[in-house]
């Protein structure tokens, strides 16, 4: 017997920029006609990509096109891709809020979904009606819903304000609300947007230790949709990447954030020096080298020790300075930095006209597989700085462990310091 719950069969949405509607009637009629004699419709066999980055020419446009993918009972999916690449159009698809222009999807149980702040709520009644009223729109009784309204309003936080209408609730409170409805009242499949983002740090835990109770502990389907790599990754076990309203990508979490950060990554391309974000008046830099080369992308191989870095440029002036280079997982967070000047107060002095500034610098002793990213700075500690390249370039590591990191004095920034190599 088959566990699939969701099947998305060649799904597809088309839209006509600048209207609201299905447009002008003479493009109703044609559709009508080509219907009429079995034959496709004219309309869809124009229309261009979900490119927003590039200016179109026509007013037909696929914001979602060839979808196929099935969801498993107890998957818990990531949704994942840059603004625009459809990932809201496929939830509100999958959740019957629009219906698909082309395909179809099978769908087995019953779906809460949480796709905006608001979601599904009259502002006009009051947060215990809406309870009792999105219950009975996924065909629960009053009974079933009573037995679960007390966790309901304490999960949500909202108990003093049960009996207030939504409309007069903040944002957070009626994210919390429609979340807390949407988890409990025990639907087979939970459809999540990116509006856990409005929530403070705190309901933010709790929603995902929620989802991943509601998956693990009670088998149900979760689809989660969030710009959050960090909870993506702890909740998630399978991935899907859209790009450009089509499936670009489909495989487990590791996977998948590792080809959507890649992909994403604005320094995949280039050279380093191209990256650079800002440079004092007094200063010209011609180019940078991170591990052997000018490209803003390398791999860290095996049993790598130490990382080479080379900056040529030109300053105008005399310049006390210090380099500081952080290391980064690839969802941003630092692990590591490289700052002997800050920390250690070994500040040089780089006379006017031209230089080559030259550093290796020790590895981690421990480096997981995977995209690191680099931030390059060029800077006289705690007075100006005058050069920042964030996200410079980013280095693949191939993975490596030899003994144990050192950290810094500093415990709570856990970073781990680097120093030159001897």
């Amino acid at each position: 017997m088959s566990n699939t719950v969701i099947e998305f069969n060649n799904v597809g949405k088309q839209y006509i920029l600048g209207t609201i509607g299905t447009g002008t009637l003479s493009q109703d009629l044609n559709r009508w006609w080509a219907n009429i004699r079995g034959k496709e419709d004219p309309y869809l066999k124009i229309g261009e990509t979900n490119d927003r980055t590039q200016k179109g020419n026509g007013r037909f446009v696929w914001a979602l096109r060839d979808i196929n993918f099935k969801v498993e009972q107890g998957d818990v999916v990531g949704i994942v891709g840059k603004n625009g690449a459809g990932k809201s159009t496929l939830l509100k698809i999958l959740s019957r809020v629009t219906s698909p222009t082309t395909g179809d999807i099978k769908i087995k149980g019953r779906i809460a979904s949480l796709l905006e702040v608001g979601t599904g709520f009259h502002p006009e009644m009051t947060g215990r009606e809406n309870i009792f009223m999105n219950g009975s729109i996924m065909g629960m009784t009053k009974a079933e819903i009573k037995s679960k309204f007390d966790e309901i309003v304490d999960f949500a936080g909202v108990a003093k304000y049960v009996d207030t209408p939504v409309k007069r609730y903040s944002s957070g409170m009626m994210v919390r609300l429609g979340f807390a409805i949407a988890a409990h009242l025990e639907p087979e499949i939970l459809v999540v947007d990116e509006v856990l983002a409005v929530g403070d740090a705190e309901f933010q835990k709790k929603a995902i230790g929620k989802m991943q109770d509601v998956s693990k502990g009670e088998g149900r389907t979760v689809l989660f949709v969030s710009h959050n790599m960090a909870a993506v990754r702890s909740l998630c076990t399978r991935g899907i990447m859209l790009k450009n309203g089509m499936v670009d990508f489909i495989g487990n979490i590791p996977d998948t954030l590792d080809h959507y950060l890649r992909n994403s990554d604005s320094a995949q391309q280039g050279r380093i020096v191209d990256n650079i974000k800002w440079t004092k008046n007094t200063l010209q830099i011609q180019s940078i080298s991170i591990n052997g080369t000018e490209k803003s992308t390398s791999i860290l191989h095996n049993g790598q020790t130490s990382l080479d870095l080379t900056i040529d440029g030109h300053t105008d002036e005399d310049m006390i300075y210090d380099i500081m280079m952080t290391l980064k997982s690839k969802e941003g967070i630092p692990f590591a930095t490289y700052a002997i000047g800050h920390y250690f107060g070994e500040i040089q002095i780089q006379k006017k006209g031209k230089f080559t500034l030259k550093r290796t610098i020790e590895l981690p002793k421990i480096l997981s597989k995977g995209i690191i990213r680099i931030d390059l700075y060029i800077h006289h500690p705690m007075v100006e700085y005058m050069m920042k390249a964030p996200d410079c370039c980013s280095l693949e590591s191939e993975g490596f462990q030899k003994g144990f990191g050192r950290a810094l004095s500093q415990e709570p920034n856990g970073f781990i310091g680097l120093s030159n190599c001897q």
